[in-house]
């Protein structure tokens, strides 16, 4: 039976927090790192990288299903508004039918709001194949 809602993650995107995810993914595109240039831009201010914000929904997605379901998992999102810097963003879904989907988002909050900054649909893949074990294979594991 699969549960009803995702196990919630939550993390906070400081200045700190973008700069290691830039130094991680070599992004250092300056809407991410620099307040003067970014306040210039139709964002007004540092926003956060897209994708730091997104794997906080793949970790709510392993939390509750375990990492062995990632790899046939398959997200379908769209980044609806973008991170600020400061804001806690908290990541969850809940379940949308019986075939293994669930409404997925990320939430922002802080700054005095608090919106769906990620929505879209995740598609829970199978469980893994147990290993199957013959009698075969047992009295070749016994044999010395």
């Amino acid at each position: 039976m699969r549960p009803i809602n995702l196990i919630e993650r939550r993390f906070h995107v400081d200045r700190a927090a973008i700069r290691r995810y830039a130094d991680i993914t070599q992004d250092y595109n300056p809407i991410h790192l620099d307040p003067d240039f970014a306040a210039k831009t139709s964002m007004g201010g540092v926003i956060a990288h897209g994708m730091l914000s997104l794997s906080l929904l793949w970790q709510s997605l392993a939390a509750t299903f375990g990492e062995e379901r990632m790899p046939g998992t398959a997200l379908d999102i769209r980044f609806v508004k973008p991170v600020r810097e400061d804001d806690w963003v908290i990541a969850g879904g809940m379940k949308a039918d019986e075939q293994g989907h669930y409404d997925v988002w990320v939430r922002a909050d802080g700054n005095g709001r608090c919106e769906t900054v990620i929505a879209g649909t995740a598609t829970i893949g199978p469980p893994p194949a147990r290993p199957t074990t013959s009698a075969s294979t047992l009295i070749a594991k016994e044999s010395p």
